[in-house]
């Protein structure tokens, strides 16, 4: 138990150590952070939409291929298999 009550000293005193940002810092990493965001986001957006409307566009132009269709034996045809 004194081993875990050490650790929280320790850690606290630490902490006062640390060169916490300001406000004004705080707000504007938030605001870069935001619109860096945005912008990855849109960038990432136009591009799947231009590949997604390439993409429709090149399948709608293709030739509509014909309907396989598999071939029967007749019936009065005779079978020449062994």
């Amino acid at each position: 138990m004194g081993g875990l009550i050490q650790y929280l000293k320790d850690t606290r005193e630490e902490l006062r150590h640390v060169a916490w940002p300001t406000q004004t810092q705080t707000i504007v990493y938030t605001l870069l952070v935001a619109a860096i965001s945005l912008g990855v986001a849109a960038y990432l957006g136009l591009f799947d939409f231009l590949f997604t409307t390439g993409l429709s566009q090149l399948v709608n132009n293709l030739p509509a291929a014909a309907p396989a269709t598999r071939k029967t034996p007749d019936a009065d045809t005779p079978n020449t298999q062994p």
